[in-house]
């Protein structure tokens, strides 16, 4: 190991290190992280580190360099191999270890990659992760020979995944994983499922040929979306990258958003835990807090972000979070982590005891008007700068803005959003309105945000209904 390391600052995030391979992010950063990591644990009195990868071009690269800084601290390494990133927060709990980290670039482009990291049962983020940073640039390494040792865990997590559940309905489901790390998997989950299932690009390809692995972007749900209605299967499930995020559509092929999922897997949640907190993230619909405090819990906004999610679970005792990205975390017969898969199980397990086909049970719901989610391009460098002058001008303006993340800004005709992506060089924007011109008259005051920055707001989600 040298004996310092700078990190390119763009890449040390709110609850990951993300950056492009080969530019902002390389084989040394990949061998001072797992350094710095693995002392980190080492001065909380652990030494086993569980490390995996999942199926991008450079994650074997990265993989390997993370190996060699670990193992440079004299810590003990358990290097799963590949798989979706829920896997490694499996290993980390079944195998107790003091540190993980996770090579992923999650739903960014091919030439993305980065890491997630935990000590303990936490997931690292914010200032744990600068820490690292100024550990690796001062070189304070722990020093010795470590070890590296491969450990299959795969059928032990497919096992786990489906531990508690008593599935009998025969539903026919369509599944995609994008060519992304679920597909490393898939098969052996869906061999222990009753039912027929039919698999869409189930092979891991860096390339992502078939679509972009984000099932937040409904343009990557189209193949789904088609197979669903051609088929005339009883539901569809979409997955990003590594993993951790779930799309789901029904037998109409409509999307069904993950604010929505949220309150359906809520409802047996809430059965087994009254009272309870149900976490929602700061761009989930109104009608999330509402339905959840309907259903006899206690809804709560909180900030966008998996590791920030996480940490307020444990802090409320929460049994159930989600954010609109579609991460779900459960800590009801689960550990407390987002696994997508784990999700889309407990969904069928929904479905299987209400008898009742998804469609029915999501237009059982209020009716919302609402955009999805809305990415606008902008630099690293200047995002969190161009949200922090747009909330400068709303408290001029005395807007009533909820600020835990971004700006939410509540009008008489709803509510319109805007945050700095921590993963990716984009704003994120929402609207929910009242109605069809009430939503209009919200994407009209986004816009007129948007164009204070100059920024492109040709999104065709901001176009008035009208004109859609």
């Amino acid at each position: 190991m040298p004996s310092r390391h700078q990190f390119a600052p763009s890449i040390l995030r709110a609850y990951d290190v993300r950056g492009v391979y080969g530019d902002t992010l390389t084989r040394d950063d990949a061998r001072a992280l797992g350094a710095a990591l693995a002392s980190e644990a080492m001065e909380r009195g652990g030494s086993t580190v569980v490390l995996g990868r999942d199926g991008r071009a450079s994650s074997p690269t990265l993989s390997e360099a993370v190996a060699e800084g670990l193992a440079s601290t004299g810590a003990t390494v358990h290097d799963i191999g590949r798989g979706p990133t829920p896997m490694l927060y499996y290993a980390s709990h079944s195998l107790r270890a003091d540190a993980a980290i996770m090579v992923t670039g999650s739903h960014n482009p091919p030439d993305y990659n980065g890491f997630k990291m935990m000590l303990g049962e936490q997931a690292l983020m914010g200032e744990e992760i600068q820490a690292l940073g100024r550990r690796a640039a001062e070189g304070d390494f722990r020093r010795g020979r470590g070890t590296v040792g491969v450990v299959d865990l795969v059928d032990a997590y497919c096992a786990r995944l489906h531990e508690g559940f008593h599935i009998e309905s025969d539903l026919s489901c369509a599944w995609d994983p994008g060519h992304g790390a679920v597909a490393a998997v898939l098969d052996r989950v869906l061999s222990r499922l009753p039912g027929a299932h039919l698999c869409l690009n189930n092979t891991v390809d860096p390339t992502f040929p078939a679509h972009h692995p984000d099932p937040g972007d409904p343009d990557n749900l189209a193949q789904l979306i088609e197979t669903v209605r051609a088929r005339q299967l009883d539901m569809g499930f979409a997955f990003d990258g590594d993993g951790d995020r779930l799309g789901v559509v029904d037998r109409h092929g409509r999307i069904v958003w993950p604010d929505q999922l949220l309150v359906l897997l809520a409802d047996k949640v809430l059965r087994a835990y009254p009272g309870q907190t149900v976490i929602a993230d700061v761009k989930a619909s109104q009608m999330v807090f509402d339905e959840i405090a309907v259903r006899g819990g206690k809804p709560l906004m909180w900030k966008t972000g998996h590791s920030l999610i996480k940490a307020k679970m444990r802090e409320t005792g929460a049994p159930l979070a989600g954010e609109m990205s579609g991460h779900i975390f459960f800590a009801d017969r689960w550990p407390g982590f987002d696994d997508a898969l784990y999700a889309a199980l407990r969904l069928i397990e929904v479905l299987d005891e209400a008898r009742l086909p998804l469609d029915r049970m999501v237009d059982a719901l209020p009716v919302t008007v609402a955009t999805p989610e809305i990415r606008i391009e902008c630099a690293d460098e200047t995002k969190f700068d161009a949200v922090a002058r747009i909330a400068g001008m709303l408290k001029e303006a005395r807007a009533d803005v909820v600020d835990i993340d971004g700006v939410r800004v509540n009008t008489p005709d709803g509510w319109w959003l805007l945050r700095a992506s921590n993963t990716q060089p984009a704003l994120v924007a929402r609207c929910e309105g009242g109605s069809a011109a009430a939503l209009d008259r919200l994407k009209r005051n986004l816009s007129d945000a948007l164009d204070a920055l100059d920024l492109d707001a040709t999104s065709p989600y901001l176009m008035p209904a009208a004109a859609e």
